[in-house]
């Protein structure tokens, strides 16, 4: 097609620099082991990040590495996205967050993270152009809705649909071409946005409104979600560039749980509606996706519990309560969580704009001042996280919360396509497919039925 020109010619010099191309090897760490030293390459990353590269550990040495969650484990070389905890740094191919939440919109952002690169203007265009062209569905998934029961989850029904759509579409990744492959990403992101917003429908059974090639990224999600076909819907540009800013703040955070699933996925040589199935599915748990949902729920066993903000913190600091607050803290980020700050201000604007009189946005409001005020939370760094406030937002805007996740996962969305296609072209891949050491029984006979 002839709007992916210019994105094609885009992804084939991206395709040249591999990520480890500014890696530098300067450096050796020496481990001994019954009398055996190894030496270990010592990894320097272009932000100064340095690793110990262990590729040859277990045919040097028989030795493997035991890292439960992966916690200090590096699984890829990635020129997508930097995070600093300490200092509480993140970076969009090199571009502060603060910059783009407040001078760019989503679109320009999702180009940013699959490209490597802000798009020019005509780039821009042609890339807008191609999701506004391919928002529709297939009609004959409009039928799949109506096979699922009004009580279903939305994410289930995401991630399910989104794996059907390698029904409808190429899914052989051996056939990829450079032009399939930018289709393929042009038409995840339109057409999440528009089964997210199906599912919300089915799920309130409200008719289905389809997108609107008028509206742009936002406010067709804003339309598909709130529209009814008897009146006409009034869409707030204040509303649409905060509706942005969630977005784009969630659209990437480097190797967490659903980013990694990806790529392990994407190493078998998965199609990629089945790698973002994958990462839909790993977002969901309530330890990932699920943080923002909690934080309301955790609202509203305050509110019908009868306790005041500060009486709850109270227990919260009680070690031998197991009352847990939510929204605090981050387990990269051992500073303020930059995207918080960002969406602590637009949670402001959202609240006065639309004038929202919600008794659990008063809690919440009342548990931040609390929480940033005392000692207790300050000295151990819980402050308010991206999920605190993002959550707050999206219930002033009336959004539900089991659609919450669903959200999350139209930010991430770009993010998982960027991480796909940088693996997907470098050339050192291998499919993933860590150790583990066994604990279970040692050699065991086999006994006869008849003898147990």
């Amino acid at each position: 097609m002839k709007i992916f020109g210019k994105i094609k010619n885009m992804s084939t010099d991206l395709k040249e620099k591999q990520p480890n191309e500014s890696v530098n090897i300067n450096n050796k760490a020496t481990l001994e082991y019954q009398g055996q030293k190894l030496e270990l390459p010592v990894v320097t990353g272009t932000e100064n990040e340095q690793a110990i590269d262990i590729s040859k550990l277990r045919a040097e040495t028989g030795l493997i590495t035991l890292d439960n969650g992966y916690v200090n484990t590096g699984s890829c070389q990635s020129a997508i996205t930097f995070i600093d905890g300490e200092k509480g740094i993140l970076r969009y191919r090199g571009i502060d967050i603060e910059e783009l939440a407040e001078r760019s919109n989503f679109v320009e952002v999702a180009y940013l993270l699959i490209y490597g690169k802000l798009p020019s203007k005509e780039e821009l265009e042609q890339f807008s152009t191609g999701l506004t062209n391919h928002s529709l569905l297939h009609e004959d998934m409009i039928h799949f809705f109506a096979g699922y029961p009004s009580t279903a989850h939305p994410m289930a029904i995401l991630s399910s649909m989104t794996g059907s759509l390698a029904a409808y579409y190429n899914d052989n990744p051996q056939e990829q071409t450079e032009e399939s492959l930018n289709l393929d990403l042009i038409r995840l992101l339109s057409k999440l946005r528009t089964i997210a917003c199906f599912s919300y429908k089915k799920s309130i059974g409200q008719p289905l409104i389809y997108p609107n090639n008028k509206l742009s990224y936002c406010s067709n999600i804003m339309s598909m979600m709130f529209a009814v076909p008897t009146e006409e819907y009034y869409i707030d540009d204040e509303i649409v560039k905060v509706m942005n800013q969630l977005l784009i703040l969630h659209a990437d955070h480097e190797q967490n749980c659903s980013t990694s699933t990806v790529r392990m996925v994407q190493s078998s040589g998965a199609s990629i509606y089945a790698c973002m199935s994958a990462g839909i599915s790993a977002l969901w748990g309530p330890l990932h996706g699920g943080a923002n949902q909690a934080v309301l729920e955790m609202l509203k066993q305050i509110h019908d519990s009868g306790m005041n903000y500060k009486d709850f913190l109270k227990e919260v600091k009680d070690k031998k309560s197991k009352i847990r607050l939510m929204g605090f803290g981050h387990r990269v980020y051992k500073n303020f969580d930059p995207r918080a700050k960002i969406l602590r201000k637009a949670c402001d604007r959202v609240l006065d704009k639309l004038g929202v009189s919600d008794p659990l946005l008063e809690i919440a409001k009342g548990l931040e001042e609390e929480a940033l005020k005392d000692p207790y939370f300050v000295e151990r760094k819980l402050y308010p996280n991206v999920d605190f406030y993002s959550g707050i937002i999206y219930s002033a805007l009336g959004i539900p919360v089991d659609m919450f996740t669903v959200m999350f996962a139209l930010g991430r969305l770009p993010g998982w396509l960027a991480h796909w296609k940088e693996q997907y072209n470098f050339d050192k891949k291998k499919i993933c497919r860590p150790r583990q050491v066994y604990t279970g029984a040692s050699l065991n006979p086999y006994i006869p039925l008849r003898d147990r």
